[in-house]
């Protein structure tokens, strides 16, 4: 082989993908999110994701699978869902998924190796029960956190009753020490990086497991799903959580100071909300 065929194999082996799985591609390395991340969310297995992210449809298990899975992936890396998909039914409409070819142990027409009408229907009708249940499930289950959301922290809404309140206490001092999070539920999935940095943790966490962001690390952060199942506490101290709901976060700062500055932030925002005036009965004694 001349050097011009081995130059010509290798930029044929280099050729960048385009189409659906490329966009959902650029937007996940945009987010720093890895697979093993978009799995955890979306439990989708490592294997289809890559095959999406290649155009690889055919190995896929069918064509809704190829579109449902696009659609989830999609909503996780912040695209809209109703692009892809139609982006990834144009690409199959083009014929890139395999069809059914029948094999020699079973020749079309032959009344006596094909199930009968019954039979066939009655398939069709689990295969209906059964997808109908399946999607129920997991809009249920998995559909928390898996829309990204801003880190906002809700205004603590006024008593409808008026009652007495009592002085809000100033914000602390900073808190230095090492910084500790904590897993309040089981299976909730943390990656811990230096910004622009190396890996310094990536896992699913047991309930109860706790993980100490290195006190060397240099502006550490966090991505997540579940930010509202992690306790976190710097230097023994609880400070507040990132987040009180489930959402994919990504990028947020970990280090003592960002912590405790963000827990301040919060204290100051809830000693500025509006609150009823104390209510005042006055007893007047009777001689």
């Amino acid at each position: 082989m001349n050097s011009e065929d081995i130059n010509g194999a290798d930029n044929a082996q280099h050729t960048p993908v385009s189409g659906a799985g490329a966009t959902l591609r650029a937007a996940r390395e945009e987010l720093r999110f890895d697979l093993a991340h978009v799995a955890a969310e979306t439990r989708i297995p490592v294997r289809h994701l890559e095959a999406i992210e290649q155009g690889d449809f055919e190995s896929l298990p069918s064509r809704a699978y190829a579109i449902g899975f696009s659609r989830t992936f999609a909503k996780v890396v912040g695209l809209d869902p109703a692009e892809i998909t139609d982006a990834v039914r144009a690409e199959l409409a083009d014929g890139s998924m395999r069809r059914s070819a029948p094999s020699s142990a079973m020749e079309p027409g032959d009344p006596a190796r094909l199930p009968s009408a019954g039979l066939t229907w009655a398939a069709a009708a689990a295969v209906l029960v059964l997808g109908v249940g399946s999607y129920a499930f997991f809009n249920a289950y998995f559909g928390a956190g898996t829309e990204p959301g801003a880190l906002d922290v809700p205004a603590p809404s006024a008593s409808s009753a008026p009652v007495a309140s009592a002085p809000q206490a100033a914000p602390s001092a900073a808190i230095s020490g090492p910084v500790v999070l904590t897993a309040l539920e089981e299976g909730i999935w943390v990656r811990l990086y230096e910004e622009g940095g190396e890996r310094l943790f990536e896992r699913t966490m047991a309930l109860g497991e706790t993980v100490t962001v290195p006190a060397t690390a240099t502006d550490p952060r966090i991505n997540t799903g579940r930010p509202d199942a992690l306790s976190i506490t710097v230097g023994g101290q609880p400070v507040a959580k990132i987040s009180d709901r489930a959402q994919t976060i990504s990028g947020v700062q970990v280090s003592a100071s960002a912590l405790t500055n963000r827990t301040e932030a919060v204290a100051d925002q809830a000693a500025a909300a509006p609150r009823e005036p104390a209510t005042i009965v006055a007893i007047t004694a009777h001689g």
